[in-house]
């Protein structure tokens, strides 16, 4: 008995019970009928392989106790009886470290907390990965949209304010230019005037001296 006690105290030492590491969004808005992906990925400290087991389950919203959505242990097992059997597909690698879901054609039934529980040893401990689904019957801008909208809204603006910058300054160059040549005309024309003026001058005076 002490020997075997100090067998699993060796072994707790040489191979400790490490941490997982799950990653997935907290929140899915989807429409109804259409088709989301589960995204799950996970980080551990051993190479994944075989050994990883893949566990998802489904709490709804409107209570109840939970529900088996989808094992993995080398191969997937999709759920076969419930509200998921057929409607469920393995999309993950092991390798990549993804343990992803496709859920098909969803329904209002679907709104409640997807868990994704990631396992492989000796990494066994670590959080669970939840995703709150919720199914909205048409579409709503979201503030993602909102933003970009409103991005966009201001971009437009600014370029129609500089637009009417540049043509307010053209029109007042043209203006400006076409004001300088009326008074190029009118310097000339005057120029000619008091030349013409000088020009009579000089022959009345030239015409008296003979006379």
């Amino acid at each position: 008995m002490a020997r075997a006690a100090s067998v699993c105290l060796l072994l707790g030492v040489l191979w400790p019970v490490a941490a997982i590491d799950i990653y997935s969004p907290r929140t899915l808005d989807v429409l109804n009928g259409t088709d989301v992906r589960l995204k799950c990925t996970f980080h551990s400290r051993v190479l994944p392989g075989e050994q990883v087991t893949v566990t998802w389950n489904f709490r709804p919203h409107s209570g109840g106790p939970d529900q088996t959505v989808f094992y993995y242990h080398g191969q997937p097992y999709p759920a076969t009886t419930g509200r998921f059997a057929g409607r469920v597909t393995w999309d993950g690698s092991i390798q990549k470290s993804d343990a992803s879901l496709m859920l098909w054609n969803v329904n209002p039934a679907d709104n409640g907390t997807f868990q994704c529980q990631v396992k492989n040893p000796p990494d066994v401990d670590g959080n669970i990965g939840e995703i709150q689904l919720a199914v909205v019957l048409k579409v709503t801008l979201s503030e993602i949209h909102i933003l970009a909208l409103t991005i966009g809204s201001a971009c437009v603006l600014m370029i129609a304010l500089v637009v009417a910058v540049v043509v307010c300054r053209q029109q007042r160059r043209k203006r400006q230019e076409k004001k300088m040549e009326m008074v190029e005309t009118e310097r000339g024309r005057s120029e000619k005037e008091k030349l013409k003026k000088a020009e009579l001058e000089e022959a009345t005076v030239m015409h008296g001296e003979r006379v």
